[in-house]
């Protein structure tokens, strides 16, 4: 039975959770409309690449420019400041940043499990936890009209995850403290979540995650060196090799990782030696970054480890939001994730780079998968949306007050309705975003490749 200090706790949260629907109606959270001070969304991305590598931007506008969704995935910037350009409740969660749609996959749990889960954390930063369900809500939109549903089915998928993420929140608020930590998405939920008609799609991207592993990747991404030991294979743009000069300071920086890793782990990774290093072309918003990865095999075993060494740049909320308490912008990322994820990767670190820059490093391939969001039909996609809603929930309630988020969500329709109203009217805006994208690249204001 819960104590008297934590029936006041509960109540007080309650309270807070009403109180922000004061600041902010829950009905107008489905209000968008651009203010006639809004900057020039191509303006923010060449802000960005200020910092970027300039031959892997003229990539990145590539890919941004292949259709509406891509720019999306490629524009938290842009969103970042049309929320911050509004009210907010004041409920703080660890947001993801970036909770798109294809920022949801299948990765393996330290025990070997598949889990579904958030899985890109570059932006994350405490916030208000409404901006990641917009983030998502508004890419479900723009998948949905890019998959040829009718504005109707747009709201109505884009809603689906809202109530999803409404229905987990209030299931999270009656759990204890504990109970919402261990809670999980794994493959066995990811099933019974999904019509039993459309198993097959979901067995077979199943039994594909459980195929890519770093032996896979062995096969895909090497091929024998000159002393018949496997290295990277080239293949330029996209994957490219290290200078020399480069190379000489992957030591230093090996060490500097190790040190972020717990103890334990740290006797793992002296197990392996570096064999090859490569720079490699990731994403959408993330290209122009600086990325690695680095081949390892067992010093015994020989058996391969492939680890993705990223730059972590400053989160793009941070200039909305409070800024974030870590100065190394890859302990950032390493926090943000470890707090939201069910299950964080073994091999989870940070580092500080020779020029002074921050990464983060990860295992390239540990059992990852994902679904095509273009292949998917309007069912589907109303599922896969309802997924993603509910474990986004999950990932809120280990970090936010979750009594008063679903307090503040209530048990009526009125935050789903909204959510799929600004999902639309956001994918509109997205919509004349990738058009003066577009018109910036004919122009000739930015370079985009043209050779990929």
């Amino acid at each position: 039975m819960p104590d008297a200090v934590a029936e006041v706790d509960e109540v007080l949260a309650v309270e807070a959770g009403r109180a922000a629907r004061k600041r902010v109606q829950r009905s107008a959270l489905g209000r968008w409309e651009p203010g006639n001070d809004r900057v020039d969304p191509i303006a923010v991305l060449e802000q960005q690449a200020r910092t970027r590598v300039p031959e892997l931007v003229r990539i990145r506008y590539a890919r941004m420019a292949a259709g509406r969704f891509p720019f999306y995935r490629g524009a938290p910037a842009i969103m970042a400041a049309d929320l911050a350009a509004g009210p907010n409740t004041g409920l703080t969660v660890q947001l993801c940043g970036d909770a798109h749609l294809s920022n949801f996959g299948l990765f393996a749990s330290p025990e070997r499990a598949l889990v579904f889960d958030l899985n890109d954390f570059d932006e994350t930063l405490p916030g208000p936890f409404e901006w990641d369900v917009k983030r998502l809500a508004a890419s479900i939109a723009v998948a949905a009209r890019a998959n040829g549903c009718g504005d109707a089915d747009a709201v109505d998928t884009a809603a689906a995850a809202a109530t999803a993420y409404r229905e987990a929140m209030h299931r999270l608020a009656g759990l204890g403290e504990t109970e919402v930590w261990y809670e999980m998405v794994d493959a066995e939920k990811v099933s019974d979540l999904i019509s039993p008609k459309d198993r097959k799609l979901t067995d077979k991207v199943l039994t594909k995650a459980r195929s890519r592993t770093s032996l896979q990747a062995l096969d895909k991404l090497t091929e024998p060196g000159p002393d018949g030991t496997p290295c990277i294979r080239q293949d330029p743009p996209l994957l490219l090799p290290v200078p020399e000069h480069q190379r000489a300071d992957l030591d230093s920086v090996l060490s500097n990782y190790r040190n972020s890793l717990p103890e334990e782990r740290r006797v793992l990774l002296d197990r392996y030696q570096v064999r090859d290093v490569a720079m490699k072309v990731v994403g959408v918003g993330s290209v122009g970054t600086r990325c690695f990865i680095v081949l390892l095999t067992g010093r015994t075993t020989g058996d391969p480890l492939f680890l993705q060494v990223k730059q972590a740049e400053e989160s793009v909320l941070a200039q909305h939001l409070r800024a974030s308490i870590f100065r190394h912008q890859g302990h950032r990322v390493v926090h943000g994730q470890r707090l939201t994820q069910a299950a964080a990767d073994i091999f989870l670190g940070w580092a500080t780079g020779p020029e002074g820059n921050f990464f983060y490093w990860r295992q390239l391939r540990d059992m990852k998968g994902s679904v095509t969001i273009e292949d998917m039909s309007r069912t589907q996609l109303r599922q896969y949306a309802a997924l993603c809603g509910h474990t986004l929930a999950r990932g809120h309630a280990r970090s936010g007050d979750r009594v008063a988020i679903a307090a503040y969500l209530g048990t009526g329709d009125t935050f789903d309705r909204a959510i799929g109203e600004f999902a639309l009217a956001y994918a509109d805006q997205t919509e004349m975003d990738y058009e003066t994208l577009l018109a910036a690249i004919d122009s000739g204001r930015i370079d985009a490749a043209t050779d990929l």
